[in-house]
């Protein structure tokens, strides 16, 4: 099987379905933050291994106690992926922490300032802009009138 094939992109999807429902439902770690994602997996070609991109919002912290928690109850969570998605192989899941949520979010943050900045400059010129022509006005130009 190939790595992008339809069928494996197919197990792909759900796999980390099952993987999002076992995690939110029936993992009971206290480690394992209440807002945690799986966003992406990306299960090999034989069906032996898996990786899960796992995503948290509440931090660092909290993003590296849920991989140590998930990382602790992979046994369980790979025994229920048995009993609910039927493969030829279970695959060996390691989580991998994704920070990439947490990139895009800083990353909006830099261009709404650098927005927000440039919108300012812009304020700048038009009121010095205006400022400039009050003044042609009152010199007792008629604006080219006559």
């Amino acid at each position: 099987m190939r790595k992008n094939s339809i069928k494996n992109i197919r197990i792909n999807s759900e796999v980390q379905r099952e993987l999002s429902r076992i995690i939110r439902e029936e993992v009971k770690d206290p480690r394992i933050d209440i807002m945690v994602s799986v966003t992406d997996v990306q299960v090999a070609p034989d069906l032996k291994t898996c990786k899960a991109y796992i995503s948290v919002l509440s931090g660092e912290e909290a993003l590296a106690a849920t991989i140590e928690g998930l990382r602790q109850a992979s046994g369980f969570i790979r025994h229920r992926l048995a009993q609910t998605v039927n493969l030829r192989n279970t695959p060996e899941i390691s989580f991998i922490p994704d920070t990439s949520i947490e990139y895009g979010i800083a990353m909006t943050r830099k261009i709404e300032a650098l927005s927000e900045a440039e919108k300012e400059e812009d304020e700048e010129e038009i009121e010095e802009e205006t400022s400039g022509d009050e003044e042609d006005g009152e010199s007792g130009d008629d604006g080219g009138r006559q």
